[in-house]
């Protein structure tokens, strides 16, 4: 199959300046909320009203398997992810914890997990195949596999938003995904590679200098430069599929919240295949991957949050959740300054 970006439809600049006037004639000083005042006219903008909401927020949970795990990059075997998966459709992972506490659905999409998963009602079961092949020694995955896991994420934003979501968090699980999201900084930032690479999740200095060779192996195989063609030679499935998921949300006109740096990476991809997605999108922190802050650089993104937060699953994307709910609460509830001297 063939894919290409959506067309996405430009922010509404008229609900956002009529909502930056009604923001500023609030009973406070103007500006005095700092940056919960940007947030709420960028709901505004992107929802095309001037009472933006963010109470139903849906987390797309894209997992899938890493053939580069094959060469050492990662400290874990890939069986973890199919494990983990597991664990997060029992309700019983970190993500399932934090959106419990904000309010939030987690739903999961099998894009590529390397063993079987039992149905499950908050499965989507899109396996393109059982993980990617090894992008140390060829394409990760065919131009083929790498449309279908694009568009499988866009189908799980629109069923979101067809179920009513107004707000769309990203989050992931694959073990070996942070030297995938690294070449992709690499060649998308870009930047050089040796400031792409960290250490993951629990790698130590031998498994360090393991992850740069087998980095190192797969930059020097291929010189692609496109965005799609750097996402199939070096992505995952799940980075894919977030991928799509953020462009279809956009053109559904949906805020997007991102997670740390696997789904900002998703982000980097989406916005070298479309620059406007960037307006649709809300970076839920910092992480303590120590590239994510070069990729945010890179994508001119401020994240809302710093908790030193390295988990993935979209925890960082959850805990953000609250601050748009609260933005878009003032915009809708406080009185207006003239409403208050009408009163004195």
């Amino acid at each position: 199959m063939t894919w290409s970006a959506p067309e996405l439809p430009p922010l509404d600049r008229e609900a956002a300046a009529e909502l930056r006037r009604i923001v500023d004639g609030k009973a406070k000083p103007p500006g005095a909320l700092g940056r919960l005042e940007d947030i709420a006219v960028q709901l505004g903008a992107i929802q095309g009203r001037v009472d933006p909401s963010a109470e139903r927020a849906t987390v797309l949970l894209f997992a899938g398997d890493h053939g580069l795990t094959e060469d050492g990059v990662s400290a874990y075997p890939r069986e973890v992810t199919g494990a983990m998966v597991r664990l997060i459709l029992d309700g019983r992972a970190s993500v399932n914890a934090l959106a419990r506490a904000v309010g939030a659905e987690v739903r999961v999409i099998d894009a590529g997990v390397a063993c079987s998963l039992p149905p499950h009602p908050l499965l989507q079961a899109s396996k393109i195949r059982e993980g990617t092949r090894n992008a140390a020694r060829e394409a990760a995955m065919s131009a083929d596999e790498c449309a279908q896991a694009l568009e499988c994420g866009a189908q799980a934003a629109r069923a979101a938003v067809e179920a009513g979501a107004e707000v769309i968090a990203l989050g992931e699980m694959g073990i070996g995904n942070t030297a995938s999201a690294s070449l992709l900084l690499h060649r998308l930032g870009p930047a050089p590679l040796a400031d792409c690479i960290g250490l993951g999740a629990g790698h130590d200095e031998a498994g360090l200098a393991r992850k740069h060779r087998a980095l190192s192996t797969a930059a020097e195989r291929c010189d692609a430069q496109g965005p799609f063609e750097v996402l199939r030679q070096f992505g995952g499935l799940e980075i894919a599929g977030m991928a799509g998921a953020t462009l279809a949300a956009a053109a559904m006109r949906r805020p997007v919240v991102i997670d740390g740096f696997i789904s900002t990476a998703a982000v980097l991809v989406a916005a070298r295949l479309q620059p406007r997605v960037l307006d649709y999108c809300i970076f839920g922190h910092s992480s303590a991957e120590r590239a994510h802050r070069l990729m945010l650089e890179r994508l001119g993104a401020q994240p809302l949050l710093d908790l030193g937060l390295r988990l993935g699953e979209g925890t960082g994307a959850v805990l953000a959740l609250p601050i748009l709910k609260a933005a878009a609460a003032m915009a809708r509830e406080v009185a207006s300054l003239a409403e208050v001297l009408g009163q004195a």
